[in-house]
């Protein structure tokens, strides 16, 4: 645990700031500006439905836990598109560490 002090919205210190998820990270934009906005809304609707509502992470599959995101396969970043194909229902849970993973590889 790092003593250091912050207002920063992010909750890390100066030293420690570079661990911030690109979540809060300033000049990220909107969830319309990074395309994300109504037809995304209705496509993640589809996929969750399509999923039936299952979190489909290779962890997950054979359980029954409750999927309420949508999350890229191959990430946007990375080339992913936002094809049907690619796109996947996860837990909140899942969905968290396969973002973390992601970004731990980004930076390696």
């Amino acid at each position: 645990m790092c003593p250091g002090k912050t207002r920063a919205p992010s909750g890390y210190c100066e030293q420690h700031a570079h661990l911030a998820s690109g979540w809060v990270q300033p000049g990220r934009g909107t969830a319309e500006q990074r395309g994300y906005g109504w037809e995304w809304r209705k496509k993640r609707a589809a996929v969750l439905k399509r999923d039936r509502y299952l979190c489909q992470c290779e962890d997950c599959k054979g359980c029954t836990l409750p999927a309420s995101e949508v999350d890229h396969i191959t990430p946007k970043s990375m080339g992913g598109s936002d094809d049907f194909c690619n796109l996947q229902s996860l837990n909140v849970d899942c969905h968290k560490a396969k973002t973390q993973r992601e970004a731990i590889a980004a930076r390696v």
